[in-house]
């Protein structure tokens, strides 16, 4: 429970050609972290294979499917049909093929789409002459009139009028935003002076197409009918390719898989050092799992290879991979604890005592029986509902915390911040009490959570041999002593000091953790290495006494600081009840009114509740988290596990489990 599954490290010497089929076992079973070897374990001066040509070649097939993805818009779905046993050559041919036929397909509709663009804008062009029975066949060579057609900027239009009035006709069409189009209509005489009217007021010219025999009208009939059929040819084309899209999408996931796969197998290939017949696969693996993994191992090679575990206890320089396995209803936190980092191997797994102190700690920011029933609710609907594992947790999560508002709220008295039913409480509404009583209760909460903290510190570091930073360490059990030792003068001064007793505790809590700190680094140096002349430079014994004094008023600060952020937990308890009791009086006041005064006070009633559940719910949450992550984690939790990630050919596994 409050340790990371135990890790084996394996290695296994294979003969070269069983590479792949062992691979390809260790890949189906998925327990298995791969890794390279490290060169001091080597036993061959050979370096492990080259497949960086591969690993490209797989690549730019990679890109082509997404391509077709991209052009086809088929989302990926793994293959109903698993793995397909294909050669590279075969899923290369068979893309040519598939990129052939949609290249076609797509260009063939992009032709259709640039013909009915073309005939729209021919279309559009021509509606703005729409009535003017102007005749398309020569209209730019009459004998004594000039015809001229296009549009400028609209604002131009009255100087162009009052500059050609005497010699052209100006007919303004439709306009469209800040373009107005328009036909010039003058003789050939005065042909170069409108034109140069024209160009002069931003004018944009536009020739009508010359169509023999037919009008505008009768062109703008043409182009609406051809619009209509490239609509329908477009239509066809778009099914056309939607039926190469359901005609190729289990290829592609076929071929994708295949592709994933070879590349996975040849990323692991690369990590492990070989002779020219003889490999030798090296990983990480859960000791329940190991024989598991050597009897497929056995079966795939026919009994022709060799393997050894060790231990991690032999292995104190190594990073080992970290799995966190909990029970169902651990699960949630350990997303939690997941989301700052994961312990190191050889570190307490701290996800108990995180749920154990998030909850509280939410509960008592959020106390309200209806609050935690509405919270619960969603919870069990999520949990019900939700079809990833993540939905399931958080589901699951909202429960918890549900249920510890609930019992924070009978211990309130809080039910949705009905004023009559706070009689019923157990102790107070947090209003109601005296605020120096529920902040020593919250300051009382962080000093066990901080104390844990330290305790947790201390553990660690005798786990993984480090007694002197255990003992010494301004985190480590002397760190315990100062803590417990300053709240102790702090609070039970006067006591003390009537007693005689000051003395021997400033002694004992203060001096004796600062002479602990100050031998601590020499203390270190000593025991590493008796002749280490760098730390003879430094200053000696007085520079850590004058150091550790600087340490010790820093972590008089830090401790203070660290204990009296819990604070937060009364007033964000005083906060979530303020909200609902201003609501409740916002409600009486709207109650008063003439007309609908009671359906109105309901409504702020409800309004506020859903304020206070939302906004308070997510503070509460938050700031739970945050005194996890910073005033609890930052005692012993160091974040810098490894995660355990199994080497997998099924997509999206996650199993650890055998």
């Amino acid at each position: 429970m409050f340790r990371a599954v135990p890790m084996v490290r394996m290695q296994t010497i294979v003969l070269a050609r069983d590479e792949r089929s062992v691979l390809e076992g260790l890949g189906q079973l998925g327990a298995v972290h791969l890794m390279r070897m490290p060169s001091e374990h080597e036993i061959t001066p050979l370096t492990p294979a080259d497949h960086s040509t591969g690993l490209s070649r797989y690549e730019q097939i990679r890109l082509r499917i997404q391509e077709l993805r991209q052009s086809l818009q088929i989302p990926y779905k793994p293959s109903k049909s698993g793995f397909a046993k294909i050669t590279v050559n075969d899923a290369e041919e068979h893309l040519r093929l598939i990129e052939q036929k949609v290249k076609d397909a797509l260009k063939h509709r992009q032709q259709i789409s640039e013909r009915l663009k073309e005939a729209s804008a021919t279309h559009e062009r021509l509606s703005y002459y729409s009535g003017y029975d102007i005749p398309l066949e020569g209209y730019e060579q009459f004998s004594h009139l000039h015809f001229v057609t296009g549009s400028l900027p609209v604002q131009n239009l009255d100087r162009l009028e009052k500059t050609v009035s005497q010699d052209a006709i100006i007919l303004p069409l439709t306009q469209k935003q800040d373009i107005q189009p328009l036909l010039a209509i003058t003789t050939r005489s005065k042909q170069q002076a409108v034109e140069k009217a024209l160009l002069q007021a931003g004018f944009q010219y536009e020739s009508l197409p010359r169509v023999d025999g037919v009008t505008v009208d009768g062109l703008l009939e043409d182009r609406k009918k051809e619009q209509e059929q490239l609509h329908v040819e477009l239509r066809q084309m778009d099914a056309t390719i939607n039926a190469l899209a359901n005609e190729f999408a289990e290829t592609l996931s076929e071929i994708e898989e295949f592709i994933n796969v070879e590349c996975k197998i040849l990323e692991a290939s690369q990590k492990f050092p070989r002779t020219e017949s003889t490999i030798v696969i090296s990983g990480w693996a859960p000791s329940s799992d190991v024989e598991t993994i050597r009897h497929r191992i056995a079966d795939i090679t026919g009994e022709r290879y060799a393997f050894q575990t060790t231990s991690p206890d032999k292995l104190t320089n190594e990073q080992i991979p970290v799995l966190l396995r909990h029970s169902r209803l651990l699960r949630p936190f350990e997303m939690l604890v997941s989301a700052y980092g994961l312990p190191d191997y050889r570190e307490l797994e701290p996800t108990l005592f995180v749920a154990l102190s998030y909850i509280i700690m939410f509960g008592m920011m959020f106390g309200d029986v209806g609050h935690g029933m509405v919270l619960a609710l969603c919870g069990l609907f999520a949990l019900l509902s939700g079809k990833s594992k993540n939905v399931k947790d958080a589901g699951l999560l909202l429960i918890f915390a549900g249920s510890s508002s609930i019992i924070f709220g009978v211990i309130y008295g809080s039910y949705f911040g009905i004023e009559a039913l706070k009689k019923y409480a157990i102790w107070h509404d947090p209003l109601d009490a005296d605020p120096m009583l529920l902040m020593y209760g919250a300051m009382g909460l962080g000093i066990a959570l901080i104390s844990l903290g330290l305790i947790l510190n201390a553990v660690n570091r005798f786990q993984k041999g480090d007694i002197i930073g255990a003992v010494l360490d301004k985190f480590g059990l002397i760190g315990l002593l100062f803590y417990w030792g300053t709240l102790i003068i702090l609070i039970k001064g006067a006591a003390l000091r009537s007693h005689g007793l000051m003395g021997v505790a400033l002694v004992l809590f203060l001096l004796l953790p600062i002479l602990g700190w100050s031998i601590k680094e020499p203390l270190e140096h000593y025991i590493t290495s008796k002749s280490d002349k760098e730390h003879a430079s430094k200053g000696g014994m007085a520079t850590a006494i004058m150091e550790s004094c600087v340490e010790a008023f820093e972590a008089i600060l830090s401790y203070l600081a660290n204990t009296i952020s819990f604070v937060r937990l009364a007033a964000y308890a005083m906060s979530h009840a303020a909200l609902l009791f201003a609501a409740f009086m916002l409600a009486a006041e709207v109650k008063g009114f003439p007309y609908g005064g009671s359906i109105f006070s309901i409504v702020v009633i409800i309004l506020g509740n859903i304020i206070a559940i939302v906004l308070e719910g997510v503070i509460a949450s938050v700031q739970a988290l945050r005194l996890e992550y910073y005033e609890f984690f930052g005692k012993f939790f160091s974040g810098s596990g490894q995660p355990f990630e199994p080497f997998s050919l099924v997509q999206n596994d996650k199993r650890t489990d055998l």
